[in-house]
């Protein structure tokens, strides 16, 4: 029988060390990258993104740091190399069921030390099968561990060790409806478990099983309950950048050597055209363009390098750098982009966009740094990570990540700065604010000790838009909408959304975006029509973040308008409100675009 097998983008993503898998006839905790496996008779499978690399060396103090694909199966007397995985967790169901005198179904609770060849032999002497108990206590710096079910129902001051069946009384599957029962007669709540305040499940003792025995760590946080198949059990923690032009770089280096001599003095395109008459700069410039050049002397000015400036900031300025299409010329490369012409996407409802850009080719470079549990730490609206996020640890050594790369296509619309100003001052859109910002302050009050800022309100208004024409474009392009991503752009200045497909194999250069996007007018169009009315209006038009709102986070945002697959959203369905976009049935007048 073959070994499990994911996809190696998985093990960046779903299936990373520390995460916990239910497997077919058990349960495991994928390893540590110490664990990874790769061949000996074939060369390591290294990722090269140097942008990527200088932001990561930094984030973990490691110098030299390298990035590296998952080993891939080889089919040879079996599957190697190999991901490795632990058993976890210890504690099994015992999958014979009988009934209590009280008149409750229940199973006996089993450690792994009682099996005979992966079943427990019971009293009438019958081998029965078992199942991973779902229930484990973790920690938020990640760490998990087998609870200690005798300690949970007689507490730390006895000692009985008798036999310990798990009682259903209901069947609704909730933790008040599921107990442990000790044969001395002591019982206990599962959700005794979740309540905080009870400390039910002790302090936290650093164990990390996924790397293996003698790993633990000091820790002594609050133990918290974990429910091994829930969505917050396990969040990795990734970084990506879009790889940039190589002519970005040279431009730099371009203006760096002249730096001194001559283009210090510049302050605008009017001073840069005086200089490019000189024949010594128009020589060592002649092969860039002049906006290329002016955006290089401006970031030469505020002192940052690209590979030192935020991820999207970078990316930003080379999406809107890309040249005009021009007759025929073919795709090369990683990054190729051109700029559509304004005659092809010009109308009255697009007077807020600036330009239109065409990605043909694209290469996003996703390294996984570390994981949380029960709450995400992804990166901020800037693509940069918080530094002081307690993340947990995917291995011992630190001298190398694990990577994948995905190669897609995509379109990118950059909007005017002076439109989204405009739009910033009106009353009604500031009233808007104030309310959202108040929804994020609830939000913070119920997570004590979160870093997350909030991300301003022209990140909402774009965030909105790009899940309004993802859904729209995904009609049309080929491609279904979980397998579109975006990247917000939300800074002073700069503002823009990218929508791209990408993948590990050639699925994502299929063509079928950017031909769909050549008609951007009409899905955005579209996208707008989608957006002025949901199939739960008026509840949703009307929404407002309140407190114990399970939606602090949104405002006219829910299932049947905005929400989107979580692998698509970069804050994971957070930060939405299509009322910012276009007119709803509440007519607060705070659309962007209008109706």
């Amino acid at each position: 029988m073959a070994k499990p097998q994911v996809r190696s983008s998985q093990l960046i993503t779903t299936f990373g060390p520390g995460a916990m898998v239910d497997l077919p006839d058990d349960a495991v905790i994928i390893a540590g990258a110490d664990n990874w496996r790769y061949s000996k008779n074939a060369p390591l499978p290294l990722i090269t993104e140097p942008r990527l690399q200088r932001k990561l060396e930094s984030l973990l103090s490691v110098q030299g740091l390298t990035l590296r694909k998952p080993p891939a199966a080889i089919e040879d007397k079996g599957f190697t190399p190999d991901i490795a995985a632990y058993r976890f967790p210890e504690w099994f169901i015992v999958q014979r069921q009988f009934v209590t005198p009280r008149g409750h179904r229940a199973r006996r609770l089993v450690n792994l030390n009682d099996l005979d060849r992966s079943r427990f032999r019971d009293d009438d002497g019958k081998r029965y099968p078992v199942v991973p108990v779902r229930f484990v206590r973790a920690c938020r710096r990640g760490h998990v561990g087998d609870i200690d079910w005798h300690a949970f129902v007689h507490g730390t001051h006895e000692d009985c060790r008798r036999e310990l069946p798990m009682e259903e009384r209901g069947t609704s599957g909730d933790l008040d409806s599921v107990w442990v029962r000790c044969g001395c007669g002591a019982e206990r709540a599962m959700s005794q478990a979740a309540r905080m305040e009870l400390r039910a499940l002790g302090s936290c003792n650093g164990a990390r099983p996924w790397l293996g025995p003698g790993s633990r760590e000091g820790c002594g946080e609050p133990n918290r309950l974990l429910i091994r198949s829930a969505s917050n059990a396990y969040f990795p923690q990734l970084l990506s950048v879009i790889s940039i032009p190589d002519s970005l770089a040279a431009v730099d280096q371009a203006v760096a050597a002249l730096w001194d001599s001559h283009l210090s003095a510049v302050r605008n395109e009017q001073d840069l055209s005086t200089f490019l008459r000189i024949p010594a700069v128009k020589q060592q410039l002649d092969e860039f363009e002049p906006e290329q050049v002016m955006a290089a002397i401006l970031r030469s000015r505020a002192g940052a390098a690209s590979a030192e400036r935020p991820v999207k900031e970078a990316e930003f300025d080379a999406l809107s750098q890309a040249r005009d299409e021009l007759g025929s010329d073919e795709p090369e490369g990683d990054f190729y982009a051109k700029a559509l012409p304004v005659d092809s996407w010009s109308e009255s409802w697009m007077q807020a966009v600036e330009r239109v850009v065409l990605v043909h080719r694209l290469r996003e470079v996703v390294a996984q740094v570390g994981f949380t549990r029960f709450e995400a730490a992804g990166p901020d609206i800037q693509g940069e990570l918080d530094m002081a996020v307690q993340r947990a640890s995917i291995g011992l050594d630190v001298s190398w990540l694990p990577a994948v790369e995905n190669r897609g296509e995509g379109v990118f619309l950059r909007f005017r700065p002076d439109a989204v100003d405009a739009w910033l001052a009106r009353e009604s859109v500031q009233q808007r604010d104030s309310e959202l910002q108040a929804g994020f302050r609830l939000w913070l009050a119920e997570h004590e000790g979160s870093n997350r800022p909030c991300p301003g309100l022209p990140f909402f208004m774009l965030h909105s838009l790009s899940h309004l024409l993802l859904m729209a474009i995904s009609l049309e392009c080929g491609y279904p909408a979980s397998s579109l991503r975006e990247r917000v752009y939300a800074t002073p200045g700069r503002y823009g959304i990218l929508l791209y497909t990408g993948s590990p194999d050639a699925e994502g250069t299929l063509g079928g975006l950017v031909e769909e996007s050549r008609r951007i007018a009409f899905h955005i169009r579209r996208a707008l029509d989608m957006g002025s009315l949901c199939s739960n209006d008026p509840v949703c038009a009307f929404h407002r973040p309140r407190q114990h709102d399970h939606q602090p986070l949104l405002g006219s945002a829910c299932h049947g308008c905005l929400l989107i697959s979580e692998t698509s959203c970069e804050q994971r369905n957070d930060f939405l409100d299509r009322s910012l976009v276009v007119s709803t049935v509440e007519g607060l007048g705070t659309e962007f675009l209008g109706s």
